[in-house]
């Protein structure tokens, strides 16, 4: 079975660790490590998706497809952001007082997103939660994803979409924007990790 644009985002992962591991250090990945990759991040993503029920192919082709394969700016170390959130495109000379902004030492602005300690501790949690609450609201899920949610939300607010997108067709335009390909880009990435 194949990935569309309407899989849903909760199931059975349709690629092992190891695949994704694979598929992943065969393309550039930033200032990760092929043992980064092998024995933190993919298999953090397994552990965390398996316990609320995401699909985690389908998590980690977002995952590469919002950050180059973690080549982006964003997702480098000291930030860590694993999806693009809160990331705005916003920048200014002066930190802000309120919200979540990072400096940039190359174009000597803050910059709106969010920038995590850790992956497998905050990051990683923070990904999952926050595509959990697209695809379900509070009371249609157990304690365990409500949990991740709320975390999740901790970090960056989700004021509309709760449970707007349990498959991955519904993240078009409210992911990403105007996002009319994103679904079919994220399923073609997961059928190509599959298929390793």
């Amino acid at each position: 079975m194949t990935y569309t644009a309407d899989s849903p985002l909760f199931g059975t992962p349709k690629a092992s660790v190891d695949q994704c591991a694979r598929f992943m250090s065969s393309r550039a990945h930033g200032e990760y490590t092929e043992h980064d990759l092998r024995n933190v991040l993919v298999p953090a993503y397994y552990r965390v998706c398996g316990e609320v029920g995401l699909d985690s192919t389908l998590v980690i082709s977002q995952l590469i497809h919002e950050t180059g394969n973690l080549s982006s700016w964003w997702s480098q170390r000291p930030r860590r952001n694993p999806a693009g959130i809160g990331v705005t495109g916003q920048k200014q000379p002066a930190k802000p007082a309120a919200g979540a902004w990072v400096w940039n030492d190359q174009t000597q602005l803050w910059h709106e997103g969010v920038a995590f300690p850790a992956w497998d501790n905050d990051a990683i949690p923070a990904h999952i939660g926050r595509l959990m609450a697209y695809a379900m609201r509070d009371d249609q899920a157990s304690t365990p994803q409500r949990e991740l949610i709320a975390r999740a939300l901790s970090y960056r607010p989700l004021r509309r979409y709760r449970g707007e997108a349990p498959t991955l067709r519904g993240l078009n335009g409210r992911w990403a924007v105007p996002g009319t390909t994103y679904a079919d880009r994220l399923s073609h990435t997961a059928n190509a990790i599959a298929a390793t």
